[in-house]
């Protein structure tokens, strides 16, 4: 039977590791073409031996995602070649440094907000037109409870997440009423390289493993569901 993604086109940010890694092998294992973008070529490409192995289909984009011209450019060929993108996952994220907020250098609070929060404005701004050219448009941003909770010495990825909430919230209201779905998804701690580096200490082997969150984004996708606006988190 064939899955209610087969033939869609989803694109998928930081797709190169992680849960953009996980989230990129799902839809193309539901038959969708993933547009996967990602900075370090070399795991895209390892990305697509995996996905082709799966007897899918994937275009490989190595792009910066705070390249805001690049992003428009990616838009212009999509629209060109399919005239619509059913699905965009805005995973990419940067963690910069954790410590006292006076601590972090301009460079890196200037790169974390850059990558976290302004990507995803320039994200939603290029391919809103594409997500509503589609029967069932959808968009999902990753988040993270530390953009809701006050975490000490999460400074720059606290204060990114938080914004990025506020901006995935005002586009649920500007869709309201079109075919367009927007939510958010707090996945939870997840065994990733990113949580590695912010808690280095842990047991990894305790963590859930980034295929474990991949059921949650494809409920969102399917074209019955009626979520919008939502902040949804990981059953545990």
């Amino acid at each position: 039977m064939k899955s209610f993604l087969d033939g869609s086109v989803v694109l998928v940010t930081g797709a190169s590791r992680g849960i953009g890694r996980a989230l990129a092998l799902r839809f193309a294992s539901e038959g969708a073409h993933v547009i996967a973008l990602a900075r370090n070529m070399k795991a895209l490409e390892s990305l697509d031996d995996l996905i082709s192995n799966l007897r899918g289909s994937c275009t490989l984009v190595p792009l910066d995602i705070s390249d805001g011209p690049g992003v428009d450019r990616l838009a212009e060929s999509l629209f060109q070649r399919y005239g619509r993108v059913d699905v965009l996952i805005g995973n990419a994220a940067q963690l910069g440094v954790l410590g006292p907020i006076g601590h972090v250098s301009p460079n890196i609070w200037d790169r974390v907000v850059q990558v976290n929060l302004t990507a995803n404005w320039r994200l939603l701004r290029s391919f809103d037109p594409l997500l509503r050219a589609a029967t069932h448009g959808r968009a999902i941003f990753l988040t993270s409870k530390v953009g809701r909770v006050a975490s000490p010495y999460w400074g720059a990825y606290s204060v990114s997440k938080a914004g990025l909430e506020m901006l995935v919230r005002v586009y649920a209201a500007e869709t309201k009423g079109t075919s367009v779905l927007v939510n958010l998804v707090d996945p939870g701690s997840i065994h990733t390289d990113m949580r590695a580096e912010a808690v280095p200490g842990e047991d990894k082997s305790q963590l859930p493993l980034p295929e474990s969150v991949t059921d949650l984004f494809v409920d969102l996708c399917a074209p019955d569901s009626g979520k919008h606006g939502a902040l949804v988190t990981a059953e545990r």
